[in-house]
């Protein structure tokens, strides 16, 4: 029986391995006979199902032989005794069979010739164990996966096998010395290699070094891939009828999702009811003490705003050399003076000494004394900022036209009109422009020829003139001065009999009933005798002193000032054909200095120390507020157009003010040294002109433009000298020729000149 059994095993493995090879060799030799049929690159591959039926072919193969190994070994341990060394051969061939189920017919049949238990003992061993593994068993003992091994750092074991028993750590007792030795004496140290999966150190083979050596370097791991192989070409390069795909693109991918809507505005809905609320980083920093300078960057201090580089230390000169010239050293006096001086009155901190050699120079005595000064400098010196502008000074200044492509305007003295004997304080000249009158503190007032400077007329008034004024209208010809307390009108009968009877047929309109209450304590009188053969036909009596008198462009109506800070009383404005006088203000708004009216509109300009107020006399209030930045008015004038106002102030300054513009000066001239006592503008000519104590007239072309978006062109082109400063004075008023481009001038010196 046992015979018989051992006989029945040892034919059923050998039949099985039979159907096993030619089912093998029958799908080899049809897979070839498909490979030659079909071309090299064509889409349609080896069924799926194959490679399953491959896959389970193995299976069955290992299965089977599995099975018959595991048979045969356990008859081989029962029945030792009984079975004969054939039977055990028999059994040997079988087992190898089994391990070796995928042997190539080739290797079959060379087993079958030489028929020895040796030749393939000898294969069993020259076959690589892990040839069939997968990357994943690569370590089949430890079964903990692929998992971080610092977790089980704190226990006896490192993992567990594929019984579920613990693997052990091996015993390492090794310090840093005998790991210093291992490297020195090891030959093979340098290629082991700690395993944290077993705990163990692994000797890398040559071809795994290879292969280490050759992933380092950025190379492919396997020798045989080629990177350099031809691309193949899946598509063809020729254009076909047909595309490999046309179908027409979803709605969806043009449409804006209605789902991410619906989410964005859920998220909106709760971020503004207060639902999701960011997350605050809590400042642990807070009431903790740090390093101030720890983290310090020189690069991050300069790009800060305000950063302030501390001052570098001069750098040494001569006298700070080992070997100064011998101009650098102290003479004995010098030395002496030098000690006797306190140290912050020297100029060197230190005495220059001169060495033969640098290996001679001691010590600086003064070294750590010095840095601490220096430090010191650093530390409480305040410092200041200085914003520099690196810009050429030429590009600072405007670009103004040439005075010569201004022209004309005056600039040499033609006349001189003499004949007063004091100050010359006021000019006028006729709307004719044929005649000059001046008012003089001799108390005279001279009328003058302007084109050959003779006197024509000289009226006595009985004391010095402040104001004389010229009435601008031409169809009368009418003279006020202002002197004291009064004012004369007077008539110089210098024109034909027309104008001389319309000036008298002005003067000759009787007085109201009611002047006294409206104005108060002025008296209109008519003069007789030698007042009246002079000239003087009415006297405007005032009840305090008389400064200034200005007429309207249509020549009936006068204003005086009276600069007083006590009363409301200081300037009246006198109507001649009524003979009736007005104050205009009820309240004081400051010390009057001088009064203009409009050329063209119903304004009326009063100037005070600080300010300009233009009153509209329709309406009856104030328009406007002019700030002259500048501490005391002397003089004003008017544009002939009427937007522009020039003031001149005691403190050197003239105020240009364009009244479209601003309320503030639109430009201020400093070209004077000395106080500026008057200015004027030209009726048809873009000039105006000041007046000054330094004995200068300054001419400057002003053009103004109709377009308001332009501002006024401002221009100085001459300065004109000739007077002579008396008792500290210099040019005392100033005014156009109406139709010439010429100036008057009168000064200190009691003489009137006339520029062309």
């Amino acid at each position: 029986m046992e015979e018989s059994s051992g006989n029945m095993r040892s034919s059923e493995p050998t039949a099985a391995m039979k159907k096993v090879r030619e089912k093998t060799a029958k799908k080899r030799s049809k897979e070839e006979e498909e490979e030659e049929e079909e071309q090299i690159f064509n889409f349609k591959d080896k069924p799926a199902g194959k490679e399953e039926e491959d896959e389970d072919l193995s299976d069955s193969e290992e299965s089977v032989f599995s099975g018959l190994e595991d048979s045969g070994s356990d008859s081989e341990e029962d029945e030792k005794e009984s079975d004969d060394n054939d039977d055990d051969d028999d059994d040997d061939v079988t087992a190898v069979e089994s391990k070796q189920p995928k042997q190539t017919e080739e290797e079959e049949e060379k087993e079958e010739v030489v028929g020895g238990v040796t030749e393939r003992e000898e294969e069993e061993k020259k076959e690589d164990e892990y040839e069939h593994d997968s990357s994943d068993e690569e370590d089949i003992r430890n079964t903990v996966g692929n998992i971080p091994m610092e977790w089980y750092k704190d226990f006896p074991h490192i993992g567990y096998n594929l019984d579920g028993k613990k693997i052990f750590k091996p015993i390492r007792n090794k310090d840093e010395l005998d790991d210093f030795l291992d490297k020195m004496e090891n030959p093979d140290y340098w290629r082991t290699v700690h395993d944290k999966q077993t705990g163990s150190d692994i000797v890398l083979s040559d071809e795994q070094v290879e292969l280490v050596n050759r992933l380092q370097k950025g190379q492919f791991g396997d020798v045989n891939f080629n990177e350099y192989q031809p691309s193949v070409e899946f598509f063809s390069s020729d254009v076909m009828i047909h595309p490999v795909t046309n179908r027409p693109a979803d709605k969806r991918s043009f449409i804006p999702s209605l789902i991410e809507k619906e989410k964005v505005s859920k998220l909106v809905h709760a971020i503004k009811m207060g639902w999701i609320k960011p997350r605050r980083v809590e400042d642990d920093t807070r009431g903790r003490f740090y390093d101030l300078w720890a983290g310090e960057d020189s690069s991050i201090l300069g790009r800060h705003k305000m950063h302030l580089p501390a001052p570098k230390i001069p750098l040494p000169g001569h006298q700070e050399s080992y070997n100064p010239p011998p101009e650098y050293l102290f003479t004995e006096e010098e030395l002496a003076l030098w000690e006797q001086q306190d140290a912050s009155d020297r100029k060197l901190p230190f005495v220059p000494v001169k060495f033969s050699s640098l290996r001679q120079v001691p010590a600086f005595s003064r070294f750590i004394h010095e840095r601490f000064e220096r430090c010191l400098d650093l530390y409480l010196c305040p410092r200041q900022r200085k914003m520099r502008v690196n810009v050429n000074p030429e590009d600072l200044i405007p670009k103004l036209p040439k005075p010569k492509d201004l022209q004309p305007f005056p600039t040499t003295q033609s006349l001189v009109y003499r004949g007063h004997s004091g100050l010359v304080r006021s000019i006028s000249v006729s709307p004719s422009g044929q005649w000059l009158a001046s008012g003089s503190d001799d108390g005279s007032v001279r009328f003058w020829e302007v084109c050959s400077s003779r006197c024509m007329k000289t009226v006595q008034v009985g004391g010095a003139v402040k104001s004389v004024a010229w009435n601008p209208n031409p169809s009368v010809c009418l003279l006020a001065v202002a002197l004291e307390s009064v004012v004369l009108i007077l008539s110089p009968s210098l024109a034909d009999r027309q104008v001389v009877q319309s000036s008298e047929r002005l003067l000759s309109g009787q007085p109201e009933a009611d002047t006294s209450d409206a104005a108060g304590p002025v008296i209109w009188s008519d003069t007789e005798g030698e007042e009246l053969n002079q000239g003087i036909r009415l006297k405007i009596q005032h009840p305090k002193a008389v400064h200034q008198v200005a007429w309207h462009a249509k020549g009936d109506y006068l204003a005086s000032v009276m600069p007083d800070h006590s009363s409301h009383l200081q300037v009246l404005i006198h109507q001649l054909s009524r003979r009736r006088s007005q104050n205009p203000f009820r309240k004081n708004k400051g010390l009057v200095q001088c009064v203009s009216f409009h050329p063209v509109r119903p304004y009326f300009f009063v100037a005070t120390q600080r300010s300009v107020r233009i009153y509209n006399l329709v309406k009856q209030e104030m328009t406007k507020k002019l700030q002259a930045n500048s501490k005391w008015i002397s003089s004003m004038a008017v544009h002939p157009g009427g937007d522009h106002v020039i003031c001149g102030s005691y403190d050197c300054r003239l105020s240009w003010f364009d009244l479209d513009l601003s309320t503030k000066p639109y430009k201020m001239l400093r070209h004077h040294k000395k106080a500026v006592r008057g200015a004027a503008y030209h009726r048809s000519y873009p000039l105006f002109a000041s007046a000054s104590d330094d004995g200068s007239v300054i001419v400057c072309h002003g053009t103004v433009y109709n377009d308001l978006m332009q501002n006024p062109l401002i221009v100085p082109v001459k300065v004109l000298r000739g007077h002579v400063i008396t008792h500290d004075l210099g040019v005392l008023d100033v005014t156009f020729h109406p139709t010439q481009p010429w100036v008057f001038s009168s000064g200190a010196d009691a003489t009137i000149r006339l520029f062309t």
